[in-house]
């Protein structure tokens, strides 16, 4: 059973989701840091506060802190355009490579004639 643990974490696909997750937490702070110290104080300039996180809607006994909730929404909006970025990034880089790889050198060429030719002969 030890065996087969070590045999799965060694796979690839375990250790880059396992930095992805590492990498993805310590972004998900730089993202929050950057919502409330800097987007959320220029939209409160707009909308008169400067603290998204204490709007409070209060019914009753009730709170709805809809303040925080706008947080994560513009978390989120963040985060997923800055994957969505780096993604077609990555996508743009592996379609290069493709085209690298799918163009057949000029020796290729030669020997696809070469075999072209000789299956014409033979016949």
């Amino acid at each position: 059973m030890l065996k087969e643990f070590k045999i799965f974490i060694a796979r690839g696909n375990v250790i880059d989701m396992a930095v992805g997750i590492i990498v993805g937490a310590a972004f998900t702070s730089i993202v929050k840091s950057l919502v409330n110290n800097l987007i959320n104080p220029l939209i409160g300039l707009f909308i008169g506060r400067i603290d998204l996180s204490n709007l409070v809607l209060t019914v009753g006994d009730a709170q709805f802190k809809y303040g925080s909730f706008l947080n994560a929404v513009i978390n989120f909006l963040i985060i997923s355009f800055v994957v969505f970025l780096m993604v077609k990034a990555i996508n743009t880089f592996r379609k290069k490579e493709d085209k690298k790889i799918e163009t057949p050198s000029e020796e290729v060429m030669y020997l696809k004639e070469i075999t072209e030719l000789l299956k014409k002969n033979k016949e």
